[in-house]
């Protein structure tokens, strides 16, 4: 229903319903679709907890479909369009939301599977291969790559090139090999910023695209397959919105929402000759990595249905069709990583206080502590820097390093070789 609709049902003044209805889009009670005169409301197709689903798709709503459907017609049937400020200004941080509270909810749920306390970036460096080859994989296929998922691994891991592959297809998984370490490594600077992103898309387009295009805007206009959307031209322009996409992307408080506007707005702008959704989806991962949540592979999201999402933000300025695949997507990576994670037996504890623990045990070498005094030292110290609820773990990790020290295993502590021999020799 339009607003003028429920206006001739409701004796409440516009502003009030206006309110109202934000609220219940907010809480994904109602959903929200087109812009002014054409903004329509509808009740969701089911709970905004649970995926939904039509019996025609596994992961699209039959609302979702429609959408689809309507940019998978001719070309010729099609109204042109192009970039779409109002549509862009339209969203205010924490108070507009793409993804509904359930489904961030949700997400948070069984994406948060280590501490938050860690460090950034912590989790996604202890899954670090295993993230680097589905990302590489996916994001790649997704692009038309042919490079099967064990020919990746081989290429990333061993450096083996797959036979009868064109270069393109080696050096776009290449390319992200570096802008996935590049993410990871650097996430505790990797700020959301025009030159991060632009970084990003150096990283990514470095070889495939014209000699110094890559990280740089773009001054020459482009044109997209398969879509009626013209995107916006000149470079100034292009590089003060790429600006105000990321200043409005920072002041977004919750992860998900944060990723999944990155995703949405690097890709619609276009401000880049080529290689933009590679970098939406590469910079959607950063407020992942950065919270220490599950990231995004893009596993199990068909090529063509990414492609016919993509489209509907271009044309038609929804994006329920592209987060119905980023929720479903997440939801499975979450499962593939707790089982990569579980199999590399991962303790996120002893990760959390590692520093700790090495502080101590260079007081405990340098001060030669033995005995009773290493007794009381190590009760003094544990009562004021760890939570009781974690005491046991912290203490039996502790004393499994002391009795595991050895010159390999003192590097970066600050203890020196004569230290530990001295320590060592008070033991006997």
């Amino acid at each position: 229903m339009a607003l003028s609709d429920l206006m001739t049902r409701l004796d409440v003044p516009e502003r009030t319903l206006n309110r109202w209805l934000a609220k219940l889009v907010e809480a994904g009670q109602v959903q929200a679709t087109g812009q002014k005169r054409g903004r329509r409301y509808q009740l969701p197709q089911q709970v905004p907890t649970i995926l939904p689903s039509s019996a025609n798709h596994p992961l699209f709503s039959d609302f979702t479909l429609q959408c689809i459907n309507r940019v998978r017609q001719p070309l010729i049937t099609r109204d042109p369009c192009t970039y779409n400020t109002a549509w862009f200004d339209a969203y205010q941080p924490n108070q507009t939301f793409y993804l509904p509270a359930g489904q961030r909810q949700l997400l948070m749920q069984q994406g948060r599977q280590v501490s938050a306390e860690l460090p950034a970036g912590t989790y996604a460096q202890r899954i670090f291969n295993r993230l680097l080859i589905d990302l590489s994989y996916n994001s790649s296929r997704l692009e038309g790559n042919t490079y099967s998922l064990p020919d990746t691994e081989k290429l990333l891991l061993e450096g083996v090139a797959a036979d009868n592959k064109l270069d393109a297809e080696r050096i776009m998984l290449l390319n992200h090999k570096e802008a996935i370490r590049f993410l990871v490594e650097g996430i505790n600077r990797l700020e959301i910023t025009t030159d991060n992103i632009r970084s990003i898309h150096y990283l990514l387009a470095d070889g495939l695209v014209a000699p110094g295009a890559a990280g740089h805007i773009r001054s020459d206009a482009v044109r997209i397959s398969s879509t009626t959307y013209i995107p916006m031209d000149n470079q100034e322009r292009l590089a003060r919105q790429m600006g105000l996409i990321t200043a409005k992307a920072q002041a977004i408080t919750d992860p998900f929402e944060q990723s999944f506007f990155l995703l949405v707005h690097i890709a619609y702008l276009q401000a880049f000759i080529d290689v933009n959704k590679r970098t939406s989806r590469l910079a959607c991962n950063i407020p992942l990595v950065r919270h220490n949540l599950v990231p995004l592979s893009f596993n199990d999201i068909d090529k063509d249905d990414y492609a016919s999402a993509v489209i509907v933000t271009y044309e038609q300025n929804d994006v329920i069709p592209l987060a119905e695949l980023y929720v479903s997507s997440y939801l499975r990576s979450c499962k593939l990583y707790s089982a990569t994670a579980e199999a590399l037996g991962i303790d996120p504890l002893r990760v959390q206080y590692r520093q700790a623990r090495r502080d101590m045990i260079r007081d405990i070498v340098q001060q030669c502590l033995h005995g009773d005094l290493l007794n009381a030292y190590i009760q003094a110290q544990v009562e004021k820097c760890v939570p009781e609820c974690h005491r046991e773990k912290f203490t039996s990790d502790l004393h499994t390093d002391l009795a595991n020290l050895a010159p390999f295993s003192i590097a970066g502590m600050g203890i020196s070789l004569r230290d530990l021999e001295a320590w060592q020799r008070g033991r006997m």
